[in-house]
């Protein structure tokens, strides 16, 4: 690290990331943009990960390296690499998604002309386990409204949020909650962020994100190549598993009834009273809460029964009994 304070902190949480990671390091390390340290959050990763970062950070002084001694989960490692930070501006890259050289360069110039933009990021495209083309991301969100409470709108229609890739304004970042650990954690950040300021979005696809098997996308939600517009039909007919979603943003939750639905609804709510807005915003930001989950009612249904199956199991000794001794069977067969 250098003594001076560097304009831009990159934050890179990582698991088990040694197939992908080298290239998106690469990819960081090319850009033309160079005031910048890179922040690397391992969270105890069980393969080659620390030895591939260690090495790196032992080249360029850029890059400083951590390891979490516990898996902390998606979301404690995402808030460690924002805590560890001291730049101006703020970047989340993840181990396996590439930019192009002047991705960054370009969302620093956004932000330093126009100091009502606190986010700025670009088109996207997907890639495959060998960097190449499948197809472009054509969700468009209009983040960049001027009323508050027209951006938190257009950011609950159902997207990747991919925007919390982006270049983001620290003091924005630190003017809101961190990120929390239930489903759709990175999409209620964005929503906080989207009622503070505007985002803006570079015409250009120079943002790679890699399709694979091992990322939470693909074991969570294998439909979301599918989601390439805001059809909100499309999308209900293959919602990600927000239960499974949960327990990775936070591992400490696994084992435990979980309400993941009505979790979401009350952190919209909350991000709508905690943040800086009129009566007559926050009654427009309601309105839009209703208008974007209707028809979605029966998923909180859906919590509550599954909350009474758990407790009924955990109650009921025989039903206890009964799934040990299948669970036995199976593995007696599976020896077979």
């Amino acid at each position: 690290m250098s003594n001076n304070q560097p304009r831009l902190s990159i934050g890179l949480p990582v698991y088990n990331g040694e197939k992908f990671i080298k290239e998106a390091i690469d990819s960081l390390l090319a850009q033309t943009f160079e005031d910048f340290e890179l922040i690397i959050s391992d969270n105890a990763s069980t393969d080659k990960t620390e030895e591939i970062c260690r090495a790196y950070a032992e080249q360029d002084q850029r890059i400083c390296y951590y390891r979490n001694d516990k898996n902390i989960g998606c979301a404690g490692n995402f808030d460690r690499v924002l805590k560890l930070s001291s730049g101006e501006y703020f970047k989340w890259a993840a181990y396996d998604d590439l930019h192009s050289p002047d991705f960054i360069k370009k969302c620093v110039d956004v932000l330093d002309q126009d100091p009502t933009i606190i986010l700025c990021h670009s088109q996207a495209y997907f890639i495959d386990e060998q960097g190449n083309f499948i197809q472009n991301y054509d969700i468009k969100v209009k983040a960049d409204a001027l009323k508050p409470h027209e951006r938190f709108h257009e950011l609950l229609t159902k997207h990747l949020c991919y925007q919390c890739y982006g270049v983001i304004r620290a003091s924005a970042l630190k003017k809101i909650l961190p990120m929390g650990g239930y489903g759709n954690a990175d999409g209620i950040l964005l929503l906080r962020l989207g009622i503070l300021g505007r985002f803006y979005e570079i015409p250009e696809y120079l943002f790679f994100v890699r399709s694979h098997p091992q990322q939470s996308m693909s074991m969570f939600f294998p439909n979301y190549l599918l989601l390439t517009n805001k059809n909100q039909k499309s999308f209900l007919s293959m919602l990600p598993d927000f239960y499974a979603y949960t327990v990775w943003f936070d591992s400490a939750k696994k084992g435990k009834i979980l309400l993941p639905h009505w979790r979401m609804i009350w952190e919209y709510i909350l991000s709508i009273w905690c943040c800086p807005l009129s009566l007559y915003e926050r009654l427009c930001c309601h309105i839009s809460l209703y208008q974007q989950l209707k028809g979605t009612e029966y998923l909180l249904l859906k919590d509550l029964l599954m909350a009474l199956q758990k407790l009924w199991k955990a109650w009921n000794p025989a039903s206890i009994k009964e799934e040990q001794v299948i669970l036995s069977k199976n593995q007696f067969a599976n020896k077979g």
